[in-house]
Order: structure tokens, then sequence, then C-alpha cells
């Protein structure tokens, strides 16, 4: 476990976060989100930029490019490779390590014109920046008091939620090896505990919140997600 102090360390996943995004508004300008290109194929693009662009070396948990019908899946799914096609929505979520700090950042893109894919998406960084005022207006919030106010942003917006949770910790504790017993480190039904507490080390936790919204018939999803208790952060 980290001996860096408090400040340094809100500095390293702050970082580790705007590189992440920085990752991603280049695959755009780069045009890499683009019909006839398989899910596969793009993941492979982005982990080769993120090495070109940061030295990127590995990443915390699994790469996720997901397009179509496969937006619909949660994140431990591991859905049939597809292509993105015209009129498609893309969504990526990386967890991509910055100097031994972890980032965990998902946009979602939509390829063509579909108003309701637009829709969907504008919805995901307006939920995610509801859901934060609720957080931060809240000094004693628990997960469980946060994520029944996240499913009511959605169900008032329209949309399905498309996980059991809408987020977790993050830093030095991945969510990769937190097991079912610690459901006080999602932001979900049963977290109990604040927030906003001192981890096994002394030190105050930091969450990432996610939004994965699903349109209503089951056609398609979209995912968003970045650090919610942090300043400095891009929207």
């Amino acid at each position: 476990m980290s001996t860096m102090p408090e400040h340094d360390r809100v500095r390293a996943l702050v970082d580790a976060e705007h590189k992440a995004l920085a990752l991603f508004d280049e695959v755009v300008a780069r045009g890499l989100v683009a019909v006839g290109t398989s899910e596969r194929e793009l993941s492979d693009q982005i982990r080769e930029l993120a090495n070109e662009l940061f030295d990127v070396q590995r990443f915390w948990h699994k790469r996720i490019v997901r397009s179509g019908i496969n937006t619909l899946e949660p994140y431990r799914s591991n859905p049939p490779d597809l292509t993105i096609g015209a009129d498609d929505i893309v969504f990526f979520d990386f967890g991509p390590i910055f100097d031994q700090w972890e980032a965990d950042v998902g946009r979602t893109y939509v390829v063509g014109d579909d108003p309701r894919k637009h829709r969907l998406t504008a919805d995901l960084g307006r939920i995610w920046t509801l859901a934060k005022q609720y957080f931060d207006a809240r000094p004693d919030i628990t997960g469980a008091e946060l994520f029944a106010h996240v499913l009511e942003l959605i169900a008032d917006a329209g949309w399905k939620h498309g996980a059991s949770h809408a987020g977790h910790l993050v830093g030095e504790f991945p969510h990769e090896k937190i097991n079912g017993d610690e459901i006080d480190c999602y932001v979900t039904h049963g977290s109990t505990g604040p927030m906003r507490r001192p981890d096994a080390a002394g030190k105050p936790c930091h969450w990432i919140l996610e939004i994965h919204l699903i349109e209503p018939g089951g056609r398609f999803g979209g995912f968003y997600e970045q650090l919610l208790d942090l300043p400095s952060h891009r929207p």
C-alpha cells in the first residue's frame, strides 16, 4: 500500500483520468470509431495508441469496446465481436495504468444521425452530473443512497439501467479484487457505509461513478464513467 501523501494521491488519480480522456479525444480525432471496424480491432488500435501517446503497457481491467446490441451487456459479459455499422452506437470502458495509478473512464459515441442514440449519449453526461451534484450536497451519503438516486434519475429520463451497481472504489484498491462480500466498495443496494470514509490504510476512499443506460426496447445502450469525488476532472 502506498505511503504517498494524500495531495499527491489525488494529483496522481486526476492526472491519470486526464490522460485517459486525452486518449479518447485522440481516438475520435484520428477517426478510429469508423463503420466497418470490429470491436476487437478498435480495442487493439486504442491499446497501441495508448502506448504511443503515454507509454501505457498495462490495463488494470479488461479493455471494453462495445457496439450495437453489445452495448446492452454488463461489464462482466464477453459477447461475440461485432463490426461497427452505419447509425451505430459505440462505448469504451478502459482502465489504463499511468505511472502505477489507475484510470477508469467510459464514454459513448454515435456513428450517424440517429436522434434517439444521440439523446441517450447526451443524457449519460447529464445524469452523471446530476448524480454528482446529489453526492456533493450530502456529506454522509452511502453507496445505497446514491444508487437509489441514480436509478430515479435514469427512470425520469425514460431509460433503464444496465448494471447491478453505479460505481466503485478506485486507486490502490482495484475493483477487480473486490469480492462479493465487500458490498460497501460499490455504489449499489446494500452498500450502507458512508462513501466518505478512510480505507484500510487510513487514507480517504475515492470513487468512480458510472452510468449504463439502456433503451427501453432493448435495442442499444450507452456508458459513461469517471472520478466522482475529486476536483479538477473534465466533464
